[in-house]
């Protein structure tokens, strides 16, 4: 899919913009990611105002995630059409407005609308910003402008989101999540409008392809709801799982097969990878993605659930890793820009800290705090900020300007997707083996163990010593076991999760290794052909 993408001749010389323009962008984007992260830590207190069940609540993630995949695909024919200034200002208008409507209502149906428009909206946002970085500035200045990018996009919903939504949701309540957003789109937006609009040439405009949009809907809306709600009904023990993955398998081929009739004139632009660097960052955006998502997940579901943190604290947790994930985005710019330091090289540095990281922190206990789990944190921050900078630089650096926002696009769809896999296997894995633990832990806790029948009888006397009947503190007494078992399971089950990530890459690197090297032979090869 082509954008507005050539640059004109006097863009660069103006620079664009200066600092309005890279302020504005990142300010927009940070509205994107409060928004998309808001269910994270206000589920609890959104479920009980409006009155929903769990089910009729899930749809507000869905409704915003399969509508954010849906405009990773449409916001490059947008910005074909549109002017891609005025297109990133709507679009954080309307993420501003739904915000605000979304903070004074509590009606569900409602709620779902907004957060459809909203996911809508933050695809545009992403996918429009990084594109007119690539476009209106220089190329020797994008690995400092995109560290500042990822700022928004990538560190905002990891660590500086879930700290402000903790401490919203304990001292306000969650509705002053939406109202945030607020004054940061207006800020954005007045910004942007004040920065000069880069002028870009005009290029031919093509139809928009509606069939491709309608095939591309439906696999979205099966893969989002199969990966969001897959755990939930046991995966396939339940019909609609089966049905939906083999309607999404089924649309995913007619969807291939329509594109490849389009001759490059459909949603998919199949011309992307004939750049090796984008078709291996593609692939690296999965696991980058999963890495991401399900480390975010993991670190304040552990917190909350075994260390029974406030949201506050769970949300807090993360927020020192933050700082470490901007100093490593900027020292890596740093090494990119003024060294001259080829981006790959920081990729196996970022995968090997993460795998540290997600390593010591499977040695977690429910005696665990803050500072026990704080190395570790850190060095996830940095990992993954020597990660995301590299695959975008490699992703991005080499693309045609007329194509590069249907590779953003595409490139960020990978990563979201990742991470929905992540989760969703992380989230089954912790199921599973708390149900796993807890049979085997019990299977040992009988009558005929002394220690057992130590602890049972210790834990009644000191009950029945405080009053209680002597009846009632032996069940007391059974029940104080039984949760205890089920608190160790529960550790152990995230120590395994936590483990599971860190295994991921020791699996994947090797592959992609291969893959990279692969690519690059079919590069010099197709070359040397021509």
């Amino acid at each position: 899919m082509s954008t507005a993408a050539a640059i004109a001749p006097d863009a660069v010389e103006r620079a664009a913009t200066g600092p309005l323009l890279i302020t504005g962008i990142v300010l927009a984007t940070l509205t994107e990611a409060i928004a998309g992260t808001v269910l994270s830590l206000g589920r609890g207190d959104i479920i009980g105002d409006t009155y929903a069940t769990p089910d009729e609540f899930a749809w507000l993630d869905m409704g915003y995630t399969a509508l954010k995949l849906t405009g990773f695909f449409v916001a490059p024919w947008m910005m074909h059409r549109i002017d891609p200034l005025k297109l990133i200002i709507a679009a954080t208008l309307t993420m501003g407005l739904t915000c605000g409507i979304a903070a004074i209502s509590t009606r569900l149906d409602l709620l779902v609308a907004l957060r459809i428009i909203q996911g809508f909206s933050g695809a545009t946002l992403l996918v429009g910003g990084q594109a007119i970085i690539f476009l209106a500035y220089p190329r020797a200045h994008q690995p400092i402008l995109h560290a500042l990018f990822a700022m928004g996009s990538v560190v905002a919903p990891a660590t500086l989101a879930p700290a402000l939504q903790g401490w919203l949701v304990d001292s306000q309540s969650w509705t002053w999540i939406f109202f945030s957003v607020v004054p940061l789109a207006m800020t954005a937006s007045g910004l942007l409008l004040m920065a000069d609009s880069p002028t870009f040439d005009a290029i031919e405009r093509r139809r928009f392809d509606w069939i491709g949009l309608l095939l591309l809907s439906v696999v979205i809306f099966c893969v989002t709801y199969v990966l969001s709600q897959g755990s939930r009904w046991d995966w396939f023990e339940q019909a609609r799982i089966v049905w939906l993955t083999a309607i999404g398998a089924i649309g995913l081929l007619l969807f291939l097969g329509q594109q490849v009739l389009m001759r490059g004139e459909g949603l998919l632009d199949f011309s992307l990878f004939r750049c090796s660097d984008f078709a291996f960052a593609f692939i690296v955006s999965f696991v980058a993605g999963a890495a991401l998502f399900g480390s975010a997940y993991l670190i304040p579901a552990f917190a909350v659930s075994v260390l029974a943190v406030t949201p506050t604290e769970a949300g807090q947790l993360l927020l020192p890793s933050g700082a470490f994930f901007v100093g490593a985005l900027l020292l890596a710019a740093y090494l990119f820009q003024a060294r001259g330091i080829a981006p790959f090289a920081t990729v196996p540095f970022g995968i090997l800290l993460i795998m540290i990281a997600m390593w010591m922190l499977s040695g977690s206990t429910s005696e665990s705090g803050a500072g026990d789990m704080m190395t570790a944190i850190l060095l996830r921050g940095v990992g993954l900020g020597f990660l995301f900078l590299s695959i975008t630089l490699i992703a991005f650096g080499h693309l045609p300007d007329h194509n590069r926002a249907a590779g953003i696009g595409l490139f960020n769809a990978g990563r979201q997707l990742g991470g929905l896999l992540g989760v969703a296997g992380l989230q089954t894995l912790i199921e599973h083996n708390v149900a796993i633990n807890a049979a085997v832990l019990g299977a040992n806790l009988t009558a005929g163990v002394s220690a057992v029948s130590d602890r049972l009888t210790s834990t009644t006397a000191m009950l029945a010593a405080r009053g209680m009947d002597s009846v009632a503190a032996g069940r007391a007494a059974t029940s104080l076991l039984g949760r205890t078992v089920t608190g160790q399971s529960t550790v152990i089950a995230f120590d395994t999760a936590f483990n599971a990530v860190a295994l991921l890459f020791v699996f994947a690197a090797p592959i992609l290794v291969v893959i990279k090297v692969g690519l690059a032979r079919g590069a010099k090869a197709a070359s040397a052909a021509d």
